[in-house]
């Protein structure tokens, strides 16, 4: 019996892209790509989603890349632009859920406690959930096993009655390892289909 259902935010609920901020900052789109692929990688952000002030991570990349310093310092001095809409579709299913009222729900993100803020102010549904865990604010992220753990023993969750949804499928399988039930976010539609096989639709 699932009585838990456990969101990730980004790509699932809200869209987030670096290329909505560098797509003005570039007029070629290859060297766009190559700068977002070799300088401000997903790696580099994965480093303050997990805690590391913005600051210094900026500081560091400076120092490596003086060249792109601009743009570098862009990332964060600009990071609000780089923040889409929500996905409606996938919204209302989560308001579907909160308004059965038959399931606590949570948010699990990987997201630096600087920024969150940000989307917090912007999306009104982010103050709907019994619970939002953000990698930044605790120094650890998906698909660190512990960061899932912090989740099921702060809001005393059993991993087999928790369903997770989540786009990156490196962080479902490191779910499933920890026995929670996964969904691999690849739309809201599909989201439904799962969510009616596991009985909660």
């Amino acid at each position: 019996m699932i009585n838990t259902i456990i969101f990730d935010l980004g790509a699932v609920l809200i869209d987030w892209n670096p290329h909505y901020l560098y797509r003005t900052l570039f007029s070629d789109e290859e060297e766009m790509k190559n700068f977002l692929a070799t300088v401000c990688t997903p790696d580099w952000n994965e480093e303050q989603d997990a805690g590391r002030p913005l600051a210094e991570g900026t500081e560091l990349l400076v120092k490596q890349f003086p060249e792109h310093e601009a743009n570098i310092r862009a990332f964060y001095g600009r990071w609000d632009e780089m923040l889409g809409e929500a996905f409606h579709d996938t919204v209302e299913v989560f308001k579907e859920l909160k308004e059965g009222g038959k399931h606590k729900i949570y948010a699990l993100t990987n997201w630096s406690a600087e920024t969150f803020p940000v989307a917090l102010d912007r999306f009104e549904f982010l103050h709907w959930f019994d619970g939002v865990v953000v990698s930044g604010a605790e120094k650890m992220r998906k698909p660190a096993p512990e960061f899932y753990q912090l989740l099921l023993d702060r809001y005393q969750v059993k991993a087999d009655e928790a369903l997770f949804i989540d786009d990156n499928y490196r962080n479902i399988l490191a779910a499933e390892k920890l026995g929670i039930h996964c969904v691999h976010f690849i739309g809201a539609e599909a989201l439904r289909e799962r969510l009616a096989q596991f009985e909660i639709f």
